[in-house]
């Protein structure tokens, strides 16, 4: 079986679609850019080869994540500027040693860190003995397990979750709107596998609020009599210089109610 690879944009489509997608005209990114109007319309036209010094201003100004920025270099035929390591990699042992401490110090708290596709890469106690009360198991199947698929497959977590068709329409207009600012292949596909699943929301409008709508959008578990409500917070890295790191999210849970506040202290002694 043979497969094609497929073929980059060229330059000038690459940098008219992430310049439309960041809101810019022609002459705002210029002066963003500290370059002409005349000399951009020449990069996307063709008619002139820009430099690398002048591709990574143009991707500061639009505030383009790394792999973008790589996009651009290499539609120009440039080497990429930004690594993508592995998590497991040598070179970053001391990033893995950063992560291990916030899931640590976050305990007796679930929290999770993810990749920019919901991918699951690691978890602290707390956060595999919720799911492990929930009736997953966070290690099983091939590669990492997947966020979304867990939240949104009708054998994941949706029986043990309370008013879950809100929450799963809140989840996927947060993945569309990634989609919509971030494109990726990978998430388009796992996109329109967790649409496909029966019952997922198509309509991704608002909710509507209840009488006494929280401050923060939480969620609620209940499985064998025993319920738990959360919301979380997420963190990124501040400086990434990475594509891998980037891409990372760590998502902290947080107690939404005093009776799983009471819970979690006394699960944990």
């Amino acid at each position: 079986m043979t497969t094609t690879a497929r073929k980059a944009p060229p330059l000038g489509d690459l940098l008219r679609d992430y310049r439309a997608r960041a809101g810019f005209s022609q002459l705002d990114l210029a002066l963003a850019a500290d370059t002409s109007a005349r000399h951009l319309s020449f990069v996307e036209t063709g008619r002139a080869k820009p430099s690398p010094a002048l591709l990574a201003r143009l991707g500061e100004a639009m505030d383009l994540p790394l792999r973008e920025r790589n996009a651009l270099l290499l539609a120009a035929g440039f080497a990429p500027r930004f690594p993508e390591r592995a998590l497991d990699s040598g070179d970053l042992g001391v990033v893995r040693n950063a992560l291990d401490h916030l899931l640590k110090a976050h305990e007796p708290y679930p929290a999770l860190v993810m990749n920019a596709h919901w991918d699951l890469y690691m978890a602290n106690a707390p956060a595999g003995a919720l799911m492990a009360s929930l009736g997953l198991d966070a290690a099983q199947g091939e590669g990492p397990p997947n966020l979304m698929r867990l939240l949104l497959h009708p054998d994941g977590l949706r029986q043990s979750m309370v008013d879950w068709e809100d929450a799963a329409r809140v989840l996927m207009r947060r993945a569309r709107n990634e989609e919509l600012h971030r494109p990726s292949e990978a998430r388009r596909r796992l996109l329109d596998e967790v649409s496909a699943y029966p019952g997922v929301p198509q309509d991704l409008g608002d909710p509507l609020p209840g009488e006494d709508p929280m401050p923060v959008l939480g969620v609620t578990f209940e499985r064998n009599g025993i319920r738990s409500s959360w919301f979380t917070m997420v963190t990124t890295f501040g400086t990434p210089q990475d594509v891998t790191l980037q891409e990372l999210t760590i998502e902290s849970f947080f107690p939404a109610d005093a009776a799983t506040e009471a819970a979690v202290r006394a699960a944990a002694g």
